[in-house]
């Protein structure tokens, strides 16, 4: 009798769970785009016990290829193939026993063609800033209520500090009147994880835990695309900081693994080294590759597996849903050899393919040029080719810094360490398409915890006027510094003005110091003359050992010259012109781009660690 009740209480149990209603969380990506080269379309459904349901369509040239049933009963892949389906909406069918629910789903017709869309270039200098540490627009949205942080202190330098898109949105005219033209944000997209100790929280934005939302700190998905609008329409490109590496432990997959392999060493099983040259080591042992790739950038954040197709799909879809819906003009990928170099090339490839005059940097912390160009799209030095146009040049930003503290003399310190990273760009299948930077939100400020604009002025000039795509860091025009030495928000502090209470506003000439003016001016002055010339967009490049402590670097193009002296020494120097006849030629004046005087060739003198830029 015990045995036919029991028999008879596991046929209702199961009775009643066929019974259940369909429950449907969300869909990503919540539309998508008629006409892609790529018609493939893969939807991750979220919602309770939805792994086991049927779905169907009815729209045509829609059809589904998959249904692919992952080991959390809590998510469902549906692969669609869209091939010849015109824009338009129609229902998905989902179906658990009895139960169904219908989903509206929408494909939208393309802004413009893909090969429309213009990327970022060296003609273009990108201004790195961190929204929440830029400008706080709307104090309101400094605290959402049911979110794991609900804390926002400006006194603690690691906690959040309420800086927002309408902030960065309300001083576009600041960019234009300094005169880069492109904006790069640290990642924009939802943060929501709990603060420590009430001084350590994800302001930052290295912790996605979800692909598809806007921070509602930061602001909403229509705040960012018409923040994107409203930079357009003023001439500024924006660039989208995205992680293929890992998310946040927050996330729905890190609670609730959609497979058993959706993670690397689960459970933070393995701690990665930090160290990247493992990926190209020919002699690298498999435990040391294996803590790069699969070992966890910190305790909270996992680490995705992009070995797996469908996790890799998933960011994949992701960056181009971005590109369509927000018309973003370029991606800054963080950690990039961190993460499976071939399904990165994949990435990278279906980029390029879909959009190919889009562009896209990849973060590669190794202070050795053959490291860096070895990432570079249509490298020589890799068999295998990364389709990354834009790598980060960590090994001139490492000369840079330690150039500025030494003596340059005839041999290899100060500046003859500048030149020795330049005089490497043989192994780089292009120069140009290389992202330059003095400073960054990682590293310790230029100026570390001194206010030297001689050395400043040095470095933006090299930095402005060789063969690279620039980077400045946001409040390099008006000196900021600071050191990672306690932590990294001292490098991360808020742009003076930018919030309520502010004692000065940075933003104005009025609210900023005679040094910061001075240095503000000067920057200025370069970055606008640097907007749409062609010498230094299209010049080849010419430079000279460092001789007597001066360092010349010259680009030339169609008939035009502009030629950069920088001196190395301490003291006044008056360089020997006759070493640089083969570009000065027969020219016997040239204009000084900062002051507009024309000075005379023969008789050029530069005082201590003294700039000049020349044209002629």
């Amino acid at each position: 009798m015990k045995k036919l009740f029991f028999i008879s209480a596991l046929f209702f149990l199961s009775s009643t769970m066929t019974q259940a209603a369909v429950k449907i969380d969300r869909i990503e990506p919540e539309c998508w785009y008629a006409g892609m080269k790529d018609t493939g379309l893969q939807l991750m459904v979220y919602g309770k016990g939805i792994r086991d349901a049927e779905a169907t369509v009815s729209y045509p040239n829609v059809k589904i290829d998959s249904l692919v049933r992952l080991d959390s009963p809590n998510y469902l892949l549906v692969y669609l193939n869209t091939a010849g389906a015109e824009p338009g909406s129609f229902d998905i069918t989902f179906k658990l026993g009895k139960s169904s629910v219908k989903r509206r789903y929408e494909l939208r017709a393309h802004t413009m063609k893909g090969a429309d869309r213009q990327g970022f270039t060296n003609a273009d200098v990108l201004y790195m800033l961190m929204p929440d540490r830029f400008a706080d627009g709307n104090p309101k949205n400094d605290v959402v209520k049911g979110m794991l942080d609900e804390v926002c202190n400006r006194q603690e330098p690691s906690m959040r500090h309420g800086g927002d898109l309408e902030g960065i949105r309300q001083h576009i005219n600041y960019f234009k009147e300094l005169g880069v033209t492109a904006l790069w944000l640290t990642p924009v997209l939802e943060n929501n994880g709990p603060a420590e100790d009430g001084k350590y929280s994800f302001y930052h934005g290295y912790a996605t835990t979800n692909y598809y939302r806007v921070d509602p700190r930061f602001g909403t998905n229509n705040d960012y695309i018409n923040l994107i609008k409203e930079c357009h329409a003023a001439g500024l490109k924006v660039v989208m900081d995205m992680i293929f590496n890992h998310c946040g432990s927050s996330h729905p997959w890190a609670v609730d693994p959609p497979s058993h392999d959706w993670f690397n060493s689960p459970n933070y099983g393995l701690q990665t080294s930090y160290k990247l040259t493992p990926v190209f080591d020919p002699y690298a042992s498999k435990i040391d590759k294996r803590e790069t790739t699969d070992g966890w950038f910190v305790s909270t954040m996992p680490d995705l597996n992009q070995r797996n197709p469908h996790v890799m799909r998933y960011l994949t879809q992701n960056s181009i849903w971005w590109i369509e819906t927000a018309g973003i003009d370029g991606i800054r990928m963080d950690t990039y050899p961190y993460a499976d170099r071939d399904a990165m090339a994949g990435w990278m490839k279906t980029i390029d393919t879909e959009y190919p005059n889009f562009n896209t940097v990849g973060e590669t912390w190794v202070t050795e040029p053959a490291y860096t160009a070895a990432w570079q799209k249509d490298s020589r030095l890799q068999k295998k080719n990364s389709y990354l146009k834009t790598v980060m040049d960590f090994a001139l930003y490492d000369a840079v810094n330690s150039a500025r503290h030494e003596e340059t003399d005839n041999y290899w310190k100060g500046l003859n360490k500048i030149y020795n990273v330049l005089c490497y760009d043989y192994l780089y299948p292009n120069p140009k398409s290389v992202l330059a930077f003095i400073d960054n939100h990682d590293t310790d400020r230029f100026l570390g915890n001194t206010k030297d604009s001689t050395a400043l002025r040095q470095a933006l000039a090299l930095l402005l006027t060789i063969k690279r795509t620039p980077q400045l860091y946001y409040g390099t025009e008006i000196m900021m510094n600071g050191t990672k030495e306690i932590t990294d928000g001292y490098v991360r502090k808020d742009f003076p003005g930018g919030f309520p209470g502010d004692e000065r506003n940075c933003f104005t000439k009025e609210g900023r110091t005679r040094a910061e003016n001075s240095m503000f001016t000067w920057l200025s002055k370069l970055l606008h003359w640097r907007q749409g010339n062609d010498v230094i967009v299209k010049g080849s490049q010419t430079q000279f050992l460092p001789h007597n402590g001066i360092y010349v670097i010259a680009r030339q193009y169609d008939g035009h010259t502009v030629m950069l002296l920088l001196n190395g020494k301490r003291t006044a120097v008056k360089p020997d012109m006759a070493r640089y006849a083969e570009i000065t030629g027969r020219h016997a004046e040239a204009r000084d781009v900062i002051t507009g005087k024309n000075v005379s060739l023969s008789n050029i003198s530069m005082e201590p660690r003294g700039t000049m830029i020349l044209e002629f």
